[in-house]
């Protein structure tokens, strides 16, 4: 991909009416060029079953990449095996609905030790997550691993962290990285400061390598720099500001790579504002 590919700007819709009906219009009503949407209850672990017309809707436009969230419920490092076990059929259901809509990749919180040892839970994920990638074939989505904000005993936050959990999976080609820039820089990574941006992403290729960064979750923080707190807010609003999203938009490294806003409202305006946001930033 060039390094002055566009980045497609978009958001986390809401489906209700359908995954396409509703996602799309949704979508149009704040400009979005990409979304993520969820495929079941992001609260719970019923697998819902897709309506068929509604995926091959969504599967058949090509104007709008598509990406899933898992539900929040998963946990690849938790130590109660009906947890891990939940976990594993949850993200095998995601990843096998995610092809049946034409995403490009499901994204999936990386999750906690809870109470066991950081290396009994990087060995279970080996052990059950590396054989859902082992099913996928070229065309199904990738799996994103999404780091979170450094609360608790969580495996992966800093983007160096992604290293044994990629190391864990084996470096399999179907493995990618979705940045929340909430998340990094609670997690201590500071966006705001010189060249605060172009470091974080240059440590995230020194860890994992060039192209595996697939999705930006592009989203402010209410609150500051190393907070281990994860709490969005909208595009400026926050302790981020406007100007590392710009310098991410157009950084070589996440060239082409969509950017997905996950803000606080409750109807299209300020999504659409984010996404305005983003557009400007991205135009200047």
């Amino acid at each position: 991909m060039s390094a002055d590919t566009p980045c497609p700007i978009g958001a986390h819709v809401p489906v209700t009416g359908g995954l396409a009906t509703g996602g799309l219009k949704y979508a149009a009503k704040i400009g979005a060029e990409a979304i993520q949407v969820f495929v079941s209850n992001p609260r719970g672990w019923a697998q819902a079953a897709g309506k068929q017309a509604e995926d091959a809707k969504l599967r058949e436009q090509r104007d709008i990449p598509v990406y899933v969230h898992s539900p929040y419920l998963i946990n690849p490092g938790s130590p109660t095996p009906e947890t891990l076990t939940q976990s594993v059929e949850a993200v095998r259901f995601a990843l096998r609905r995610g092809g049946e809509i034409g995403a490009l990749g499901v994204v999936m919180h990386t999750g906690s030790a809870v109470s066991q040892s950081y290396g009994a839970a990087m060995r279970q994920i080996h052990e059950h997550f590396l054989p859902l990638l082992e099913e996928l074939d070229d065309d199904a989505p990738d799996l994103l691993l999404e780091p979170m904000a450094g609360q608790g005993a969580m495996l992966c936050a800093s983007v160096d962290q992604l290293g044994p959990y990629f190391d864990a999976l084996e470096h399999h080609p179907k493995v990618g990285v979705c940045l929340d820039t909430c998340h990094v820089f609670s997690a201590g990574h500071d966006l705001t400061a010189e060249d605060g941006v172009a470091k974080t992403l240059q440590a995230l290729v020194d860890t994992v390598g060039a192209g595996r960064l697939k999705l930006i979750h592009a989203n402010d923080s209410k609150d500051a720099c190393g907070s281990a707190k994860d709490r969005h807010e909208n595009i400026g609003g926050g302790q981020i500001g406007e100007q590392p999203f710009a310098d991410l938009l157009h950084h070589p490294a996440a060239a082409g790579v969509p950017f997905i806003i996950e803000t606080p409202g409750r109807s299209p305006d300020p999504h659409k504002a984010d996404n305005d946001t983003h557009k400007r930033l991205r135009a200047s």
